[in-house]
């Protein structure tokens, strides 16, 4: 009576499929059906972390193999009036049995005797063999709520050897595996269950057919990281993730996604490769962004302020012009210049700005002498000028001034108030400085040079003795707009309204590139920040995608202040959702890998990558070589916060349907 409330109690929890798999496999041995048995062997040796099977080629056979990195299930031989629970393994080698010197001699003898055959009682002898397993964990009913299932990192208990026996599990029990414990809200199918790269069948035995879902709730606002060579399927994986957010959230429109494509294959179909991006298959849930926009592609203009971004702006430049191999000696000297920011130049000191204000300026000089154009009234609220004026005077002192334009027979202009008065002025004291250098002028009152190295670059730029100066920035205008920073705003209202912003930036330098990840990614942490401050952000969530991320994060384990280590540490409090994809786990910064909570690793070569990976992750400890060993593309380990196991899977292709 005891055993029928207790099969009634958790009749609809779906544990109930292990009892009726059990009596199933109790049936069939009965009836003498061996090769339909899902059974394979006894435990030979258990412990908390490991247990040994013993098996036997026959069973191994039935159950159409028992490959590394397989899923078995071991149960108790006899409940006793508990619930239906079992332990799951997951196969990590052989393992010798107590017979293994006496085997191996028979093997000897075998071959050196040349014996063309066997007799059974020696075959049955040689057919049987070990296996070492993981223990991974029990699943149990809830306790809390009958018609539930829980999972487990560990076991509250172990018996002796001889009570467990040990199963592989059918695809139904593998489903309640691999998908049991994935949230309902937002589940998605990624792909179908693939224990090993190799695909080839046993005889009458079906490979596994088992779905593999993710639930969208563990990427909304977490960290996921793609590890693998390229071409083998990460960019794919991003796809169907970007998919899912986007089709599990079309009725709330909660979630906003950035995607920084750097081969724009997010935003652009490639008939040749067959395939197919996330633009043709929502063109009324995305927008791109492109620097230079696609005939085929619909898209808005991306582009830069280089006047308000000096320090970023003048890095950009110098990777151009090296790829245009100009080799002046003013031009090799300006590629050298390091710039200020504006935003560190207002945490000086007064008396500390004026050479760094400066700085900015004749940059400034330069951009508007190669036909920049700038929307100069913008410029002035900036507040860079060294007498808090809204002018470009750059403030040198009278006694320089009056030398400099007595020495070009030059009047001096009353007030500097626009850019071409400003390049004006910075020709006149350059020609002096350069024609007079030894004169007292041009020592400040603190007894330092007026001008130090990177000044004098910048004025040899602007106004070389020989040479094309600034013009040889005309090529990049096409960069460039005075009202760049608009976009900015346009992203994020889109964010806000659940829109994919796609960044095409596949024609782009590495500088470029990393200046526009740097900026949004600034800008959506700031927005998301106000919003949590402000007590508005409610449901609402952004999703950012970073390709090639070890050029972007940083390489510093000690750097904390950067946005990519403050996304990783607050990312979660501001509703802020990272997947980052590079080639090599030790490229990315620990602080980063230690934050991530989801994973998804193709083929990696290298032994020490995946022994790091395994040393920040313990989930992939004991996968390593399988992680060597296969390339198929689209083939990968995941580890998501609803798996709290590996779980191997061949992607779905990413398709328009």
């Amino acid at each position: 009576m005891e055993s029928f409330y207790q099969s009634a109690q958790y009749q609809s929890n779906p544990l109930r499929k292990l009892q009726d798999f059990i009596d199933n496999d109790s049936s069939l041995e009965k009836a003498k059906k061996y090769d339909e048995m899902r059974f394979v062997g006894y435990v030979l040796d258990i412990g908390y972390d490991e247990a040994k099977i013993i098996t036997s080629d026959p069973y191994k056979i039935a159950v159409g193999g028992i490959p590394r990195g397989s899923f078995l299930i071991m149960t108790p031989d006899n409940f006793d009036n508990m619930p239906p629970h079992f332990t799951l393994l997951r196969v990590s080698g052989t393992s010798s049995t107590p017979l293994a010197q006496d085997t191996q001699q028979t093997y000897f003898e075998l071959h050196k005797k040349s014996m063309p055959e066997l007799d059974k009682w020696t075959i049955g002898e040689l057919q049987w063999g070990a296996l070492t397993t993981d223990i991974l964990g029990m699943f149990y009913p809830s306790q809390e709520d009958d018609n539930k299932i829980e999972f487990s990192g560990d076991v509250n208990n172990i018996v002796s050897a001889h009570h467990y026996k040990v199963y592989a599990p059918t695809d139904e029990l593998l489903e309640l595996i691999i998908n049991g414990m994935v949230r309902e809200d937002g589940k998605y199918t990624l792909g179908k269950f693939r224990p090993t790269e190799c695909q080839l069948p046993f005889q009458k035995n079906k490979l596994p057919n088992v779905d593999v879902n993710i639930s969208t709730k563990d990427f909304i606002g977490f960290r996921t990281a793609m590890f693998g060579k390229t071409r083998l399927g990460k960019s794919n994986v991003v796809k169907l993730i970007a998919r899912s957010i986007i089709e599990t959230t079309k009725i709330e429109r909660n979630v906003g996604q950035v995607i920084f494509d750097i081969n724009g294959e997010y935003a652009n179909d490639n008939p040749q490769d067959g395939n197919k991006s996330i633009r043709s298959a929502y063109p009324d849930r995305c927008q791109v962004y492109a620097l230079n926009p696609r005939e085929a592609t619909p898209s808005n203009h991306l582009k830069l302020n280089f006047y308000e971004q000096p320090q970023s702006t003048i890095n950009i430049l110098k990777s151009l012009l090296i790829k245009e191999n100009r080799g002046s000696i003013y031009i090799k000297s300006f590629q050298s210049v390091e710039m200020p920011s504006i935003d560190e130049i207002k945490k000086l000191s007064p008396n500390e700005r004026t050479r760094s204000i400066r700085k900015v300026q004749y940059f400034w000089a330069i951009l508007k002498s190669a036909g920049f154009n700038a929307d100069e009234t913008r410029l002035k609220t900036l507040g860079l000028s060294s007498r808090n004026a809204k002018d470009f005077n750059p403030c040198f002192n009278k006694g320089l001034r009056e030398e400099a334009y007595r020495f070009t027979n030059k009047e001096i202009p009353a007030e500097i108030n626009t850019l071409n008065q400003l390049v004006s002025e910075l020709k006149v004291i350059n020609q002096f400085r350069r024609e007079n250098p030894e004169d007292k002028s041009l020592i400040s009152s603190s007894g330092n040079p007026m001008f130090d190295v990177d000044d004098q670059a910048l004025l040899d730029f602007l106004d070389p003795k020989s040479g094309s100066g600034p013009i040889v920035l005309r090529p990049f205008k096409e960069y460039h707009s005075p009202q760049a920073g608009d976009f900015v705003k346009e992203i994020l209202e889109g964010l806000d309204e659940g829109k994919t912003i796609i960044l095409d930036l596949g024609s782009a330098t590495d500088e470029i590139r990393n200046y526009f990840a740097d900026m949004l990614s600034k800008e959506v942490f700031l927005h998301q920040e106000k919003k949590f401050t402000s007590n508005t952000l409610n449901n609402s969530f952004i999703q950012l995608y970073f390709e090639e991320a070890h050029n972007l994060f940083p390489k510093n384990d000690s750097d904390f202040t950067g946005v990519y280590t403050r996304f990783a540490k607050e990312g979660a409090k501001f509703h802020i959702g990272l997947i980052y994809s590079t080639q090599s786990p030790s490229t990315i910064n620990k602080e980063l890998l230690a934050q991530t909570e989801n994973f998804f690793i193709g083929h990696i070569s290298s032994i020490g990558e995946v022994n790091a990976l395994a040393g920040l992750q313990i989930a992939f400890d004991g996968i390593q070589k399988d992680i060597t060993h296969t390339k198929k593309p689209g083939y990968m380990r995941m580890l998501t916060f609803s798996h709290r196991f590996v779980v191997p899977v061949q992607a779905n292709k990413f398709e328009v349907v």
